[in-house]
């Protein structure tokens, strides 16, 4: 499908992969499929994008970055403005890859693969200046290799696949409290395999992954709640995904995954756990997002499935629709219009909302949408 109009964007405070939306939010009508044409281009993956204000903070493993024909050297952390498209001297240039990024009144935190950020030794998260990108003091050791970030009561949650911050014990799980920047010593849940992603709502903190087991207890598999002070099982929300969880999302109306598997799938549940409903795609869906009812869905999938049935090789076996790497379902579970069509065989990787103005941003591997160039980055309103 063909980009028929610019779109305008402004974005707020948010996290890549995590969503948190509140109750009681105005009505705006439905995200267009078109993607504005004035944003800069990257020449590496997008793995992570956080909105602060009107600045949109990016996080991948690209090293430089093209606006208005002009390339600039930006090392896996760059951020734009978000109302004008324009490029900003933000820049603290990471050594490797940045996984997840989460924005606050006045910081922007990165997670990934990185041991410096700016010159400045940090071993895989880093807190940063959100106007002049300047290294924080927060410093810790992480044994192992952090996935996902998001930021509520007060706590900077983390996830991944370690096992270990600061000679501490934390199993794929931490919290760091953001007045002084410590270890959390209260919250300690525990996965016994990776954690992908993290969504806050109320007083719960959802985990998403591939892990079987949480805080030990059996039959906890790939998407549970944890309380997000105490770090305790909520036991209320069980729902049993059948394959592993890549996103999650939250809104007052429920909790919303992206699933891998044979094919892949995004599901919807309410707050105790009660499906609510699923879609199959022919391919991974690794990033949902949530705004006013209606879930978007990215990933590596070129067709929506109208059926749950997929072959052996996860392609739908009945009817389908196009919807390559990007798709939107409604509150019903039923597949809406929304069809920007990105190309790329990774697709997106992620995908974040802005509730205040009804407008959504993704990042991936994909360099066109709808046929037109797009490097990595799109946003729709």
């Amino acid at each position: 499908m063909r980009i028929s109009q610019r779109l305008r964007l402004a974005l707020t405070a948010g996290v890549v992969a995590v969503v948190s939306i509140l109750a009681g939010s105005p009505a705006y009508a439905a995200v267009g499929s078109a993607a504005r044409d004035d944003l800069p281009a990257f020449n590496g993956s997008v793995y992570a994008m956080a909105f602060r204000g009107g600045t949109v903070y990016v996080g991948g493993n690209f090293t430089a970055v093209t606006t208005h024909g002009r390339r600039v050297d930006r090392s896996r952390l760059a951020a734009f403005d978000a109302r004008t498209g324009r490029l900003l001297d933000w820049a603290p240039a990471a050594d490797r890859t940045v996984r997840a990024l989460a924005a606050t009144d006045d910081s922007v935190y990165a997670a990934g693969d990185f041991g410096t950020i700016a010159g400045r030794e940090r071993d895989a998260v880093a807190r940063l200046d959100a106007r002049s990108g300047a290294v924080g003091d927060f410093a810790h050791e992480v044994d192992g290799h952090p996935r996902a970030l998001a930021v509520a009561h007060g706590r900077l949650y983390l996830g991944g696949d370690f096992t270990a911050v600061d000679g501490v014990a934390r199993t794929r799980l931490a919290a760091f409290r953001l007045g002084d920047g410590e270890l959390d010593e209260d919250w300690a849940p525990t996965a016994d395999a990776t954690v992908f992603a993290l969504a806050t709502a109320g007083s719960r903190v959802y985990l998403a992954g591939s892990f079987h087991r949480t805080n030990d207890v059996s039959s906890t598999r790939r998407l549970t709640a944890v309380d997000a002070v105490s770090g305790a099982l909520d036991r209320a929300f069980r729902p049993q995904p059948t394959a592993v969880v890549y996103a999650v999302a939250a809104d007052a109306d429920g909790v919303y995954a992206g699933l891998g598997g044979l094919g892949g799938r995004a599901q919807a549940w309410t707050s105790t756990g009660r499906p609510r409903w699923s879609r199959t795609f022919d391919g991974d869906v690794q990033a949902v997002g949530v705004l006013n009812g209606t879930a978007y869905v990215g990933g590596h999938f070129d067709r929506a499935c109208t059926s749950a049935d997929v072959d052996k090789f996860g392609d739908c076996t009945e009817d389908s629709r196009s919807r390559v790497k990007l798709a939107a379902i409604d509150a019903d579970g039923d597949l809406t219009g929304w069809a920007p069509q990105a190309n790329g065989i990774q697709g997106v990787r992620a995908i974040t909302v802005n509730r205040a103005l009804g407008a959504i941003a993704v990042g991936g591997d994909f360099t066109t949408i709808g046929g037109d160039s797009h490097h990595r980055i799109a946003a729709f309103d």
